[in-house]
């Protein structure tokens, strides 16, 4: 079986679970079939990776249909293939018009869902009534649809009615707990190779600490974060992992909650920029535990990478989180009510708080996560669901 592989982000191009989702589906989904993948971006040299341009007509047009053109691109070159399995509205309309051109089955994965995300429109403009169109568009057309999470096919369906259900597959995402596991710390990462990004950034290693990894956009609730920073512990120190914000006032909304935090507290540390594995793995183990202030989370492969560190994981209760994160057992649940945020963000003090007063507690949690991640979020049985879905429509 020959599959094309439609997506925005691939490596080294990645800023989102999207983007990584796609990455281990497809180095994983090699072992059982051909995989093209065809992305958008800056050239690649990996074999069988084809990346689609923007039409220089459209150049300085809105980036929706710079994308819409891209997908054209990626429809009219993947002829050849089985079966063509889309990623986000990015790709969705290659996906669509390319199963329509070439006569194959078209799957689209729902990541997350424009109709829930309206504080996009911030950021696009009329192009968020585009990218709304194109992933309706694909949504509602493609043979088959994978969700990531029992609650997204809920949400699939809330968003899209006409959907028959029987075309909603659940296929988790997953996690590599080979790649994923609990690193050298601090002295143990500088014996071993001379350098320690904990160092570096000034963490004292007697104090308790949490952890923050992800974009800065409204749905990741990083504002919701810093307020609750202000009611936790002032020992407890913060390691921000916050970057690539999606517009200039949420980036400057975000950098204003973290001056004003710097000027009460001290050990709050902002990571702009995105760090190498092996150095976000260091600061995911040495966290006491790791924070997830998600106001919209489809599934969260971000806790999931937490969990694989042995890191406890306190979170929000939103979307296809509570599948991942076992409250009581892996990590602490906090309510979130987007009519009661100061509740969620006193929530979310309280809850840390609690939890690493009880450093035995937070480690339970931390083996529980581990032992979690590494035996339901297996990326070869994920791949194999995936095959199966395609084998379906043939």
């Amino acid at each position: 079986m020959r599959i094309a592989m439609l997506t925005k982000e691939y490596p080294p191009e990645i800023y989102g679970g999207a983007g990584v989702h796609v990455t281990e589906l497809t180095r994983y989904m090699r072992q059982l079939e051909h995989v093209d993948v065809h992305c958008m971006g800056g050239p690649r040299d990996e074999a069988d990776v084809y990346v689609h341009g923007v039409d220089p007509e459209l150049t300085g047009a809105n980036a929706s249909i710079q994308t819409l053109s891209t997908g054209l691109r990626m429809a009219n070159a993947i002829e050849g293939a089985d079966v063509v399995h889309s990623h986000t509205w990015y790709a969705g309309l290659g996906g669509h018009v390319g199963g329509l051109l070439h006569g194959i089955p078209h799957i689209a994965t729902a990541h997350s869902l424009e109709p829930h995300r309206p504080w996009k429109r911030e950021q696009l403009g009329g192009g968020y009534d585009v990218s709304s169109w194109s992933e309706r568009n694909a949504m509602t057309n493609a043979d088959a649809v994978i969700a990531v999470s029992a609650k997204m096919k809920e949400t699939i369906l809330d968003a899209y009615p006409t959907i028959d259900p029987d075309r909603v597959h659940i296929v988790l995402n997953g996690i590599d707990s080979e790649l994923w596991q609990p690193r050298p710390t601090y002295a143990e990462a500088l014996e071993a190779t001379g350098r320690s990004v904990l160092e570096e950034l000034g963490v004292d290693p007697q104090r308790p600490m949490i952890c923050f990894v992800g974009r800065i956009t409204r749905q990741k609730g990083v504002p919701h974060l810093l307020k609750a920073i202000a009611h936790m512990n002032p020992e407890i120190q913060v390691v921000l992992c916050a970057g690539a914000p999606d517009t200039p006032e949420i980036e400057a909304e975000v950098t204003g909650l973290v001056q004003d935090l710097q000027a009460e507290r001290d050990g709050v540390y902002w990571v702009k920029e995105m760090l190498p594995k092996e150095n976000l793995q260091e600061v995911l183990t040495a966290a006491d535990a790791f924070i997830c202030p998600s106001i919209y989370e489809p599934l969260g492969i971000v806790n999931l990478e937490a969990m694989a560190c042995g890191t406890a994981v306190i979170a929000s209760d939103v979307g296809g989180i509570p599948e991942v994160v076992v409250d009581g057992m892996t990590g602490t649940l906090v309510h979130y009510d987007e009519n009661a945020t100061e509740d969620f963000e006193r929530g979310l003090a309280e809850a840390t708080n609690e939890l690493l007063a009880d450093p035995n507690r937070a480690h339970s949690f931390g083996t529980a996560g581990r032992n979690r991640a590494v035996t339901t979020f297996s990326w070869a049985t994920i791949a194999e669901q995936t095959v199966n879905v395609y084998k379906s429509l043939l």
